[in-house]
């Protein structure tokens, strides 16, 4: 599972800059400034759990058989796609609606948090 770990955080840091940079210049003066603010949000998050993702692959690396830091890294992939996603189509579509999706992403994020956390506390 390392290698999907690790591959799947260069994917989201590949979409991070990718989707930052059409951010900052694809978007600027197409939508209103707080809304780029939201995609900013979005970028941000993803990158952040793209490191995270990356970190889990050389933990399961180091510890293969540890399912606290698998099921975290699930959280840390099914929680950026929900978060991150929810707040790009948002933006995109301009439908607010799509809001109430990003808080399930962001209690999936907390729970990975939480689970890298007990695993590294037992031992991986």
């Amino acid at each position: 599972m390392a290698r999907w770990w690790i591959g799947l955080g260069a994917i989201f840091g590949l979409l991070t800059v990718s989707l930052g940079a059409f951010g900052a210049h694809g978007l600027r003066g197409r939508v209103a400034s707080e809304l780029l603010v939201t995609w900013g949000t979005a970028a941000d998050y993803l990158g952040l759990h793209a490191l995270a993702l990356l970190t889990c692959g050389l933990l399961v690396l180091h510890a293969p058989g540890s399912r606290l830091i698998a099921a975290a890294a699930w959280c840390f992939v099914l929680g950026s796609l929900l978060f991150s996603g929810s707040l790009f189509a948002l933006v995109l579509t301009g439908l607010p609606g799509l809001g109430a999706i990003t808080p399930f992403g962001g209690t999936l994020l907390i729970a990975g948090w939480a689970l890298l956390a007990l695993g590294a506390w037992r031992g991986l």
